[in-house]
Formats: C-alpha cells, structure tokens, sequence
C-alpha cells in the first residue's frame, strides 16, 4: 500500500501568517481534485464498491489455484493475466487512501476528515484482505516453476515485483496467521500512529506570551535572537515532558508490536524488515553507519567546534545548533523566488527535469501555507501512477526552505519518472528514493553558492549547506543507532521516560560532540520524530541518499556529457532494479565500504574550506 512519507523539515508559526503572507506573496494550496472531488463525492462510493467487487471476484477466481497455474503449461500467460488484474485493484486502493491521506495531511484535526481518512483504512483493510492469499501463494511456488513460467514475456514484466516479494519468502507465516496481522494492523499500529500525529498536532508551544505549533517552535530555533532561541527550547522541553508519558507509552507498545512480528517471523536482526523492503543488504547499511560514526569527530565535532567560537561561545546550547551566523542574510525569500531558483536549477541540469518540476506549480500539485492542523515537515506523495504526485511543504521564506522545496520536487520529478513501471512496480526502496531529493537539493546549492558576491555570503552558505548535510547524514545515522538502542533494551521490558531519555543523550552527545551542551530539557526531544513512529529505522535512508549523491555529483562534475539521460534512467527504473544495477553505469557500487568515505569527502571539503577562512 502507498505510504505518505513525513520528512523533518523546520517551518514557522501561524500566529503571524498575515504579515507572513505579505511576505511571501500568495503561497499554493493543492487541488486534489485529480484524484477525487470531495469525500462524499459518487466517485469515491463507485470507486470502494468497484474495488470491493473485484477482490472478491479475483479471490473467488484464483484463490488456491495459483500453484497449479504457474505450473500449468501456458502459467506465465496465466499468473500475468491474475497480476495485472491485481495490479488494478491496487492502483483504484492506492487512489482512495491517498485522496483519504492527503486531505488528513491537510487538517489532521479537522474530525471530518480524521474520520473519512479512519474509514478509509477500515474498508481498505477489509477489500485487501481478499487479496491476501496471492501473494502468500504466489511465494509457495517452487523456485524451478516460477523460473519456467518467468520464461513467458507477460509475466517477466513482472519479474522485478516478484523477486522482490520473495524476498520475504523465508520470513512468510501461514495464511492465517497473515490475515489476523493484516486485519489487526487498524487496530494496532496503525491507531497508535494515529493517535501520535493527532496529539502532535494539538500541541501548544507558550513563547513569550505566544502560543505556538510544534513548527512553529522548533522554527525559532534557527532565529537571530538568542534569547528567543533559549526560550523557544525551553518551551519545547515543558511541553515535551509534560506529554512524555503518552509518548512513552507509544513508544513502547510499537517497539513491543514491531518484536512480536519479529520474533513470528524469524527475523535475526532489528532493522531486517527494513532492509528488505529497501532492498539493501544488511553489511551495506553496517558499513555506512560505521563509516558516519568513525567520522563524527572530523565533521560534526570538528565544525561545531568551529560555530561555537563564530558565535563567540565557548560552547554551543542545544538551542545554538541551528542558529544562524551573525551576519547571514536573513531576508524572506518570496515564493515567487523560491519557485524560480529552482526551477532554474533544474533547468541548468537539463530542460526536461524543470519541465516535469514546473507541472507542479502550475497545475496545483503543492501544498505550501502554515496553518494550524496541517502536517508536520514536508513530503512528496505519488500517490499512483494513473494520477500523479503531491509536494507539501510549510514554506516560511528562508534559505532551508527553499532547500527543503528542491529537495522535495526531486522527490516528485522521480515518481512521475517512475510512473510509467506500474503501480507494483514504480515505488522505489527508500534508500534509492532519497538520492533524487538530495541530488535536487544539491542542484539548487550549486546554483545558489555560484552566485555568492562577497565571502561573507559564500561562508554564510556554505555554513548552511554543511549544517544541512549534518542533519542529514550524522543527526539521521545517530537516529537510527537510537532506534537501534531503544528497540533492544525494550526486549528486555518497558522503558520508562528517563530511560529513553538518557539514551538519547548519551547517542546525541556522542554524534555531536563536546562543542555542544546538551542541558536539561533535551533529554525530552526524541519525542517529536514522526519517522521513529510511523516507519521505524527509515532514517538511514537519509544518509544513504546524501552519501551516495556526493559521489553521484562529483561524477557529474568531472563528466556532463550523457549524465542527465543515464540519471533519468536511472529514475525512470522505479523499483525495478537494485542500487547495484542503479549506480554501475555510473561507476559506482555502495557496496564498496570505501564508498561511504568518499561520500563523506565532500562534507569534510566543505568544513576545509570554512576552517580556510579563518
């Protein structure tokens, strides 16, 4: 089932929103209306009664018979004929649930569109349900069958899908016991989600007698002001503790779900579910976080060492991390602006990337006010492929969100790339899904670093882009080894606030490094990550993507010449191939751990120069 996909992303208050909007001038809001017009549109009500029907009618057709078609002489034509017929009542859930997502997106508080987006997933849950047995069945056939019945054109369209879905095989339960985890999923993890993004959303922040949103607090984090900054953490730290204990429950009940599926299916590691629908062998991933954590003291240590003194501290307070430098420029960049440098720094990469960008402009596919009850962060939504994406973001007119804006267009040009492969077949791993955004972003740095005038704008942007890449590379490796942490001392029995508490300390301090004061309050902060709750261990996906365009950039870089058509093969490729297939027209291989070192390379070039300007 297509996911929506959080990503942390600072935006600001909506107390202020009319002098915001002066600002930045008139900011889109997305027309949802490609998928469906309203909740209680016909459509809607034709489209569940549709799909309704038809998983009904392809259980009562091919429920048990499976085996026997893939076997039967003519059984690739067969097992395609049933795969594109699933492959429809996929595509029609896919649009419902991502009308029904959008809109909760839109105003999580809203109880009409809370409830249209729970009733959703209820019926949706119960229409997939007849479908369950086929891939349950299609992974009982033997692997010499399959391989035979591959041998027919129709069905080897679909043999990335299938080698991908057995890749589970060993981990399969039986057909019972798969229903109950499906069914139970609304009930289960999915409420607790739920309740996660609803309590989030009704948070208050007290700022200096303003009353603030999560985004809006965690926005004053990056002010000029240091006093703001101090209160502003202070702020975030009362409310945190005081909801410390719902969080904590949350986290618990889902660590203590996600071991009870574990251990059913015989997984031998934590994150092994994870890397399985990324598609990433598990020493890929080891040697990246062990090559991130090696290098903490020559980049994060290194250079907020450095920030510190910039800022005249001896050391910085957690609050200092992402202020800005005393004299960065700290004018609000309308969205007209916005939209054009990125599109301009596409369009230097090739014409064709700022054509498939500038669709979303124009046709109302993003998403950009502040405004109370919408999502948190940004994400780009494909929704499916007989639709097409949706970009939100909560753009308040700085550099990063001009940032956060690239990065999430990259998102959204891959997935209309990846469209034409199918609804089974155009979702990419995550890990590769973050190569585009990152690259985008990059794109738009380069562009806007090559027009710096004077060496304080250059220091003040390459700043900026190196706390950017620290966030993304060491802050989301010290997630997961967080996660990690969490996930295994709860096998051991419940945690308790302090305990999760003085983990996160003890992983935040070791990635950030003595330059930065971690003071009371802090130990609160774990509980804000939405990736920790709705998709555990996704963050290494981060660091993955940055470390890998690094290295995907400097080939750019020493040869343009036919970049830009093997990259959008590359994109166009959706799920179909995996990272080894992706990177070697390019000459690369993650698999390499040397890889992950030349990735880093570029950060630590970026800190070079800084400390050179001193």
């Amino acid at each position: 089932m297509l996911r929506l996909k959080p990503v942390s992303a600072p935006a600001s208050s909506v107390s202020n929103a009319k002098d915001q909007q002066e600002l930045l001038g008139e900011l889109p809001v997305w027309n949802l209306g490609d998928l469906y017009s309203a909740p209680d549109a016909p459509e809607v009500k034709a489209d569940l009664r549709w799909a309704a029907e038809a998983a009904a009618a392809f259980n009562k057709l091919y429920k048990g018979r499976i085996g026997a078609l893939a076997a039967a002489p003519e059984g690739g034509k067969e097992i395609a004929a049933a795969l594109k017929a699933y492959e429809e009542i996929e595509d029609k859930l896919g649009r419902l649930i991502s009308f029904a997502g959008l809109l909760y997106a839109q105003d999580s508080v809203n109880p009409a569109y809370a409830k249209f987006y729970g009733d959703m997933q209820g019926q949706i849950t119960t229409i997939s349900t007849d479908l369950l047995f086929f891939a349950l069945e299609l992974n009982r056939v033997e692997d010499d069958v399959l391989a035979k019945a591959l041998e027919d054109p129709a069905l080897g369209h679909y043999a990335p899908w299938l080698r991908d879905l057995r890749a589970m095989r060993p981990y399969q339960l039986s057909d019972e016991l798969e229903t109950l985890l499906h069914e139970k999923s609304l009930t289960g993890h999915a409420a607790w989600n739920r309740l996660f993004d609803e309590t989030m959303a009704r948070l208050t922040f007290e700022v200096d007698s303003e009353t603030l949103t999560v985004e809006g607090a965690l926005h004053l984090l990056s002010d000029h002001d240091a006093a703001k900054r101090e209160v502003a953490a202070h702020a975030l730290a009362k409310t945190f503790k005081a909801n410390t204990p719902l969080f904590t429950l949350i986290t618990n009940t889902l660590a203590k779900d996600k071991e009870i599926e574990d251990r059913l299916r015989g997984f031998d590691d934590i994150a092994q579910s994870r890397h399985i629908a990324n598609r990433v062998e598990p020493e890929v991933v080891e040697a990246l976080v062990d090559a991130v954590r090696r290098a903490y003291p020559d980049l994060s240590h290194r250079y907020y060492a450095m920030k510190a003194k910039w800022l005249g501290l001896d050391r910085l307070e957690y609050w200092d991390r992402n202020a800005p430098l005393p004299h960065s420029d700290d004018a609000v960049i309308p969205w007209n602006q916005a939209r054009d440098t990125v599109l301009d720094a596409y369009r230097g990469f090739t014409p064709d990337m700022a054509k498939i960008a500038g669709q979303f402009f124009d046709k109302g596919w993003i998403d950009a006010p502040m405004r109370a009850g919408k999502a948190t962060g940004a994400f780009a939504h494909p929704t499916v492929p007989s639709a097409h994406p949706y970009v939100l973001v909560n753009y308040q007119g700085k550099t990063r969100d001009v940032m956060t804006l690239a990065h999430e267009l990259g998102h959204g040009v891959h997935q209309v790339l990846a469209a034409k492969q199918g609804p089974l077949m155009a979702d990419t791993p995550l890990t590769l899904a973050e190569t585009a955004s990152v690259f985008g972003e990059m794109l738009t740095f380069r562009k806007l670093l090559a027009g710096a005038q004077t060496k304080e704008r250059r220091k003040a942007m390459l700043a900026s882009k190196v706390e950017d890449m620290l966030n993304t590379v060491v802050r989301q490796t010290a997630f997961y080894t967080f996660e990690r942490r969490v996930h295994t001392a709860r096998r051991e029995g419940e945690l308790t606030s302090e305990d999760i508490g003085r983990i996160w300390l003890d992983v935040q301090g070791e990635s950030l490094g003595p330059a930065i004061h971690l003071g009371e309050g802090y130990e609160t902060y774990w509980c804000y990550i939405s990736h920790f709750i709705h998709a555990p261990f996704y963050v290494y996906a981060y660091a993955f993507g940055d470390c890998l365009v690094n290295s995907l950039y400097a080939v750019y870089e020493q040869a343009q010449e036919g970049f830009a058509e093997r990259y959008f093969e590359m994109l166009s490729a959706g799920g179909t191939l995996r990272h080894k297939e992706l990177l070697a027209p390019f000459g690369l291989d993650a698999s390499d751990p040397a890889f992950w070192d030349k990735g880093l390379s570029m950060i630590r070039g970026f800190i070079d120069e800084l400390e050179a300007m001193e």
